[in-house]
C-alpha cells in the first residue's frame, strides 16, 4: 500500500516525520534510484526507497518502553554537553528507541520511549488532545493562583486550553501540591504556567499520559508495555483525535 514518504521513514524508526521531510527535502532519499519529492507517495513492500544509499526496511516489530526518568537526567538520545541521557538508563532494551515527548532535566516521572514513528506523532500532537497529569509541589500564595492556572493562558503567544488543576495536599499557608493536567506539552510548560500564575515549583513529576500510569516502577527502572497498554493508547488518542475535529 502507498504512503508518503516521511512516514514510512518515521515508521521504519530512521526519524521523527518532520526530520524526514527534512531528508526529502535535502535531496537524501530516493525511490527506485529517483530522488523522491516531498509530498511523494511509495509502497514499501514493492518499492525500493534508500536514505543516503541504504535501503529503507520497514520495522516488523515495535518497542514500546515505559521508563520512570529521574531528575538529572535529559530526555534526549545524546547531549554535547556531556550530561546522563534517558538513553543510557534504556540501553539494555535491545531497540534504538527515543523519547515520547519530553521531561526537563530537574522533572521526574512518566517517559514513554519507542522506535514506532506513528506512536510517537499521535501521542505528542495537540491536535490529539491526549492528557498529561503531572504532581507538582510548589510555593507560594496557592489560593490566588489557582484561578490563574485554571484559565486559559498564553506561553509565547500561543494559547492554551485551561488546565485542570486539583489541590491534592497542603503544608501550611504557602506549600501545596497540586495535580495539573494539560493536554499540550510546550517546553516546560507547567513550571511556566505555575511561574505565571506566581508559584515556585519545588517538585514536579509526570504520573500519567492518556490512560497509561507510572506505577510499579522506581526511579531509572523501565518496563514494557503491555499489548493491552499500547491498544488502550490508541484507542484514546484516537477518540481525543475525533473530538479535537469536532469541536
Amino acid at each position: 500500500m502507498e504512503e508518503r514518504i516521511q512516514k514510512i521513514l518515521s515508521a521504519a524508526g530512521l526519524a521523527s516525520r518532520r526530520r524526514a521531510e527534512e531528508y526529502l527535502t535535502a535531496g537524501r532519499v530516493t525511490v527506485n534510484g529517483r530522488t523522491a519529492m516531498l509530498g511523494e507517495k511509495a509502497d514499501p513492500e514493492r518499492d525500493d526507497i534508500q536514505l543516503d544509499g541504504k535501503t529503507v526496511r520497514p520495522v516488523s516489530t515495535y518497542t514500546y518502553l515505559m521508563l520512570y526518568k529521574p531528575r538529572g537526567y535529559v530526555t534526549t538520545l545524546s547531549d554535547e554537553r556531556g550530561r546522563r541521557t534517558v538513553a543510557q538508563l534504556v540501553s539494555g532494551c535491545g531497540a534504538r528507541v527515543w523519547p515520547v515527548g519530553r521531561l526537563d532535566l530537574d522533572s521526574e516521572g512518566l517517559l514513554l520511549m519507542t522506535d514506532d514513528g506513528d506512536f510517537t506523532q499521535r501521542m505528542i500532537h495537540p491536535s490529539h488532545q491526549v492528557e498529561k497529569e503531572y504532581l507538582v509541589t510548589v510555593s507560594g500564595d496557592v489560593d490566588s493562583a489557582l484561578p490563574v492556572l485554571s484559565s486559559p493562558m498564553k506561553l509565547d503567544g500561543v494559547p492554551l486550553s485551561a488546565a485542570k488543576v486539583s489541590v491534592l495536599s497542603r503544608e501550611g499557608d504557602n506549600r501545596a501540591r497540586l495535580s495539573v493536567v494539560i493536554h499540550e506539552g510546550r517546553n516546560r510548560q507547567v513550571r511556566r504556567m505555575c511561574a505565571l500564575a506566581g508559584l515556585e515549583v519545588k517538585r514536579l513529576k509526570r504520573v500519567r499520559e492518556g490512560g497509561l500510569v507510572l506505577r510499579g516502577l522506581r526511579p531509572g527502572a523501565w518496563r514494557l508495555l503491555t499489548e493491552e497498554e499500547i491498544r488502550l493508547a490508541l484507542q484514546e488518542e484516537q477518540h481525543a483525535g475525533c473530538t479535537g475535529k469536532d469541536s
